[in-house]
């Protein structure tokens, strides 16, 4: 994988949205605790690149427990993260919403490259890279403050 962004964000407004926060349930599922995906900020024109928004806050499940005194939010949460906004993202590609449910079937070359913790911003940047009608994989990247802290390639499938 590599260590430079999918794609160039330095003429994205960070704080624009593109898919608002309460129209994230239309494409996800994930409520409570396990809604890890804030908002969307940019989608590209054919919808195969999005940049998503996690706030990584003081009050989340884990922050007690993993690890005290010095909370970092756990790898599989950054990586929820990022399937949650490929979701989205084949989700408005395929043009339907929560008619269809989307699992994941695979990680792969996953790699950790710094740490996330509560006050902490995290971007997620996901880039199509196969689609089809029942399958899709997607690169992955959260990025802290400028610097890439994951990345990953996520599969997924209509079920």
């Amino acid at each position: 994988m590599p260590s430079n962004l999918l794609f160039d964000i330095s003429n994205i407004d960070l704080d624009q949205v593109a898919v608002p926060s309460d129209e994230i349930p239309r494409y996800n599922p994930q409520t409570g605790d396990m809604r890890q995906l804030d908002h969307v900020v940019w989608l590209n024109d054919d919808l195969s690149c999005g940049l998503g928004v996690k706030h990584v806050r003081n009050d989340e499940f884990w922050v007690e427990g993993h690890i005290p005194g010095r909370p970092l939010l756990p790898g599989v949460l950054m990586i929820e993260a990022a399937a949650q906004l490929s979701s989205v993202l084949y989700l408005l590609r395929m043009d339907s919403a929560s008619e269809k449910f989307l699992g994941f079937t695979r990680c792969d070359t996953c790699v950790f490259r710094g740490q996330v913790v509560p006050g902490d911003v995290l971007h997620l940047l996901v880039k199509e890279k196969k689609f089809g009608e029942r399958r899709f994989s997607c690169e992955a990247q959260g990025v802290v403050n400028g610097k890439i802290v994951f990345e990953v390639v996520i599969t997924g499938m209509r079920i």
